[in-house]
């Protein structure tokens, strides 16, 4: 499939990204919006599969993609109530400096019965700021999506503690790769091996030791209950 591509530092993370779509992907048909959609990485495998695929972000996206509606879901979203069968976003609600937003429009979108799937991070670094403001718990998460009027939210850790540590140690070693290209080849020659096998040997560990509460971020699964009336 074309998924969201790696690198040999970061294999993991993006392993995470790819295999919570790879076990949702079988429960979106219709119409499913992708709100901050970025390069749009799972557009085709979706369309491919008989979905109709809309792709929301705002006009200062740092992905290049060309989005098919553009929005700041800070403000809100232009779509009618009831127009998707299923909503996507991934490492979107830490970006947001009014996430509740996000959710109550996502909410408003969905027909009732449907299906709202989120991936937010928890250990981890600031990225593309300063436009990331939030980290969230399972808890926070629950309290959230229940208050803007999601049903059967089930909330899973995106690997645990070793996973969280071999991604924080190879993001930071990662930064030393810099200056001539012959010294970044050098460097990346070096780091790769120490990259790889932390990633290699860390979810082995996590499912010896296990912990929900030590973990890179969440994923979510959430119904639009039948009886809402958006």
């Amino acid at each position: 499939m074309k998924a969201v591509s790696a690198l040999a530092f970061n294999r993991l993370a993006i392993g995470i990204h790819n295999a919570f779509f790879n076990r949702i992907r079988g429960r979106m048909s219709g119409c499913v919006v992708d709100l901050g959609c970025g390069a749009m990485p799972y557009r085709d495998e979706l369309i491919g599969q008989g979905c109709r695929y809309v792709g929301v972000d705002w006009p200062h996206s740092v992905h290049g993609a060309v989005p098919d509606v553009v929005a700041d879901l800070n403000q809100g979203l232009d779509l009618p109530d009831g127009f998707a069968d299923a909503v996507m976003s991934f490492s979107v609600l830490e970006h947001l400096s009014n996430p509740d937003v996000m959710l109550r429009h996502a909410c408003r979108i969905l027909r009732p019965g449907g299906l709202l799937f989120l991936q937010v991070p928890f250990q981890w670094w600031v990225h593309e700021a300063p436009q990331d403001f939030f980290r969230y718990t399972r808890h926070g998460l629950k309290f959230m999506l229940a208050r803007e009027g999601f049903a059967e939210i089930e909330i899973r850790p995106s690997g645990g503690f070793w996973t969280a540590l071999a991604l924080k140690l190879n993001y930071h070693t990662h930064r030393w790769v810099r200056g001539p290209r012959p010294l970044r080849w050098a460097l990346r020659g070096l780091l790769t091996p120490f990259w790889v096998s932390g990633q290699l040997l860390a979810p082995l560990l996590d499912r010896m030791d296990p912990d929900p509460d030590e973990t890179v971020g969440y994923t979510v699964e959430a119904t639009k209950p039948l009886s809402a009336s958006g």
